[in-house]
């Protein structure tokens, strides 16, 4: 396939991936504009948004030679180690092997993920909830008042936290402290309560 081929291919997969809005909207990683191709991507990038490995990641970066034809990867990932990497979600119907070693011939590596990565468990859901409130920004007094009492007790529960927010919507205002890394929740141990443990993260100066 020509160069002006591939980039028709390439023009078309955007166009159709952006006829629709995915939820949620917002997100804290992404490098450039968000679209989507289905919702199991979408809800792949939720977890890329939530992975402390991942630095960024992108959407339908470029077309890659599969074949005959060319086929336009649902995501470009930047890791902590400088590591560039092409995933797909686990919804297309691909030769994994065919595309794995076209991305090696341009330096890159690819995978597909697996459903039960995504779906195997809370966190998706936990993520979900907090990316609805990407666009929050807690108050400074808010976020010393809870830094405060982290400080104090060392883990509050979800509950205890809500009553350091006077300036901020309390839960809009706690979710974004957590998508900002200033305090964590384990979102893997089941949906975000009000018995949640929250903890404040060490930052390095």
């Amino acid at each position: 396939m020509g160069i002006a081929s591939r980039a028709l291919t390439l023009r078309a997969n955007r166009r159709t991936a952006s006829i629709r809005t995915y939820y949620p909207a917002g997100t804290i990683k992404c490098d450039g504009v968000t679209i989507y191709r289905s919702q199991v991507s979408r809800d792949a990038a939720c977890m890329f948004d939530f992975d402390p490995a991942i630095i960024h990641w992108k959407c339908l970066p470029f077309s890659l030679p599969y074949g005959d034809e060319a086929h336009v990867p649902d995501f470009e990932i930047l890791d902590t180690d400088g590591c560039l990497e092409l995933v797909d979600a686990p919804d297309r119907d691909v030769d994994v092997e065919l595309l794995a070693a076209s991305a090696r011939r341009i330096g890159m590596s690819y995978r597909q993920l697996r459903k039960d990565e995504i779906y195997g468990g809370p966190r998706l859901r936990n993520a979900k909830d907090l990316l609805r409130y990407a666009n929050y920004q807690a108050s400074l007094g808010d976020r010393l008042r809870l830094l405060a009492g982290l400080d104090e007790h060392g883990t509050l529960t979800v509950a205890e936290s809500l009553a350091a927010f006077t300036e901020t919507k309390a839960v809009a205002g706690l979710a974004s402290l957590i998508l900002q890394g200033f305090v964590s929740v384990d979102l893997d141990a089941g949906l975000i309560g009000p018995e949640t443990a929250l903890r404040r993260i060490t930052r390095d100066l």
